[in-house]
């Protein structure tokens, strides 16, 4: 579902459709993700730990065995004995998009994979073995109610940034824009925790709702790198250049996990908020040094 190299080969040229697709297909991949999410927190809710990763481990093993016995034939299989030093793409535009994908994903896991989770826990959770359950589950649901709705944002986007009539280039300032617009939601949200002191009920209340119109905000900019990254590439090194993006995006997950963790015990949720702002910032300056993409050969 998520296979953008292929995007970039089969999306119809012109009027927007390599936005457009890789939206659909990136958006509803999110959205799949949300589920599962979902899944997962009434499995949590009814059944505990033990039994939820035992029914995951059988729903992959049931995958596996489709993907082994109906995966079509004659698929690329890709270039061997590629050098390592080949990965690493010679356009500054896929380098610096690369840049800011990492810190992108790392300001979103830095509060999203600790941080909260704990704040609501501690908010939502009396301590007995039934509140644990009540409060897992509406963990769950709010992590899957926000990956959802970002999945349905991003397969959006490009009607909301009207790209089948904008050019290139004012997508590539559009970038710029909305991961700008991005920086100060968490900086706010985490000033709004550290005045608060103590959990409570108006402080819950705003947190949702701010981290939801973050889930929106950084949806777009999501969207645009999906996008952007198809944009700068050409055909011959599609693979390459997405793969080498997709690094960044892995690189980024991991270090807004560590710093989840390690801001959390240092701050507690205004530190993994006010990390996220940090990174955000430096986001912004990877995509500020993009420039508008050079028209491919037909």
């Amino acid at each position: 579902m998520s296979s953008k190299s292929a995007v970039k080969l089969l999306a119809p040229k012109g009027e927007g459709g390599l936005f457009r697709w890789v939206a659909v297909l990136t958006g509803s991949k999110n959205a799949v993700k949300g589920a599962g999410f979902l899944l997962g927190a009434g499995l949590l809710a009814l059944w505990g730990f033990t039994v939820s990763v035992l029914g995951m481990a059988v729903i992959l093993a049931l995958i596996l065995t489709a993907v082994i016995l109906f995966m079509p034939p004659g698929l690329p299989k890709g270039v061997k004995g590629t050098k390592f030093a080949e990965v690493f793409s010679k356009d500054p535009n896929v380098n610096w998009l690369s840049f800011a994908r990492v810190f992108l994903f790392g300001a979103r896991d830095v509060w999203f994979v600790v941080g909260i989770p704990i704040y609501f826990y501690a908010v939502l959770s009396d301590g007995s073995e039934a509140g644990n359950r009540a409060a897992f589950f509406t963990i769950g649901t709010f992590m899957a109610v926000w990956t959802i709705l970002y999945g349905a944002v991003q397969a959006a986007a490009p009607k909301l940034l009207r790209a089948g009539t904008r050019p290139e280039a004012e997508l590539v300032q559009a970038a710029r824009h909305w991961v700008g617009a991005l920086v100060a939601l968490p900086a706010l949200l985490a000033a709004l925790v550290a005045m608060a002191g103590e959990p409570q009920l108006w402080l819950t209340v705003t947190l949702i709702a701010g981290l939801l119109v973050f889930g929106a905000v950084f949806a777009v900019n999501s969207s645009l790198h999906s996008y952007l990254i198809l944009a700068f590439t050409s055909g011959e090194r599609v693979t390459m250049d997405v793969g080498f993006y997709y690094m960044a995006n892995a690189a980024g997950r991991l270090l807004g996990t560590l710093l989840s963790g390690l801001s959390y015990q240092l701050g507690g949720l205004p530190a993994c908020l006010g990390t996220a702002a940090v990174l955000l910032a430096l986001s912004w300056i990877g995509a500020a040094r993009l420039s508008a993409p050079q028209p491919q050969p037909a």
